[in-house]
């Protein structure tokens, strides 16, 4: 869980580059970072919106959970 600092400068970061701030919290390869670039392409005020909600609303650690990771096979 991210402290109250971590947040504020995420959002902080999202308002002034939307995109970046999605790629601190999720990743430079998630879909939220896809979405966010796109928007912020289309328009910087959808961008910062999208990016708003994926950093407070998201919860990244449903993205981590144990059981939703794939299974590599080590018999090749």
């Amino acid at each position: 869980m991210p402290s109250r600092c971590e947040i504020c400068c995420e959002l902080l970061i999202a308002i002034l580059l939307p995109p970046l701030g999605v790629c601190l919290r999720h990743g430079c390869c998630s879909v939220e970072f896809c979405i966010c670039l796109l928007l912020t392409i289309l328009g910087y005020i959808p961008g910062i919106i999208y990016a708003l909600y994926a950093i407070v609303f998201v919860d990244r650690d449903e993205y981590f959970n144990e059981y939703r990771r794939p299974l590599y096979s080590s018999s090749y």
